[in-house]
């Protein structure tokens, strides 16, 4: 992945995401980032919602944005990828960086990454980073 998208990603915690099945529907979810699966990782309720439109169908869009109003810092992705429980392995991730959630047993969830835009206006007005998985 570039590394533009990566520093982008790691230095943010709360992605907006999108869902549908039952209904449309978008929540705010804190998450973790695993750099080798290219994957986030997030907590919430089978009961939800997003949740239950992500058990229908498992394909899912969001956003992560930095909030400014100075155009020339905007940068921002917005993505493409599967939802799934989270395996065993990357539970710690999301712990590492939300230690307080330990205590709720959440249920984590992956979002295995299919494809990223990134819009960096520090790199010039309008400036787009594409990253796609490898089939």
């Amino acid at each position: 992945m570039d590394k533009k998208i990566v520093s982008f990603i790691k230095k943010h915690h709360l992605l907006t995401l999108a869902t549908t099945g039952e209904r449309l529907w978008c929540c705010s979810m804190f998450y973790a980032y695993d750099e080798v699966e290219e994957a986030f990782i997030v907590a919430s309720d089978e009961t939800t919602e997003h949740m239950r439109n992500v058990l229908c169908d498992p394909a899912v869009a969001g956003t992560v944005a930095q909030e400014t109003k100075t155009v020339g810092k905007i940068q921002g992705i917005q993505f493409v990828g599967v939802m799934a429980q989270c395996s065993e392995g990357l539970k710690n991730l999301y712990f590492e960086a939300f230690p307080y959630a330990r205590i709720m047993n959440p249920t984590l969830w992956s979002i295995h990454l299919g494809e990223i835009k990134m819009t960096d206006n520090t790199l010039g007005f309008g400036k787009k980073v594409i990253w796609k998985r490898d089939s």
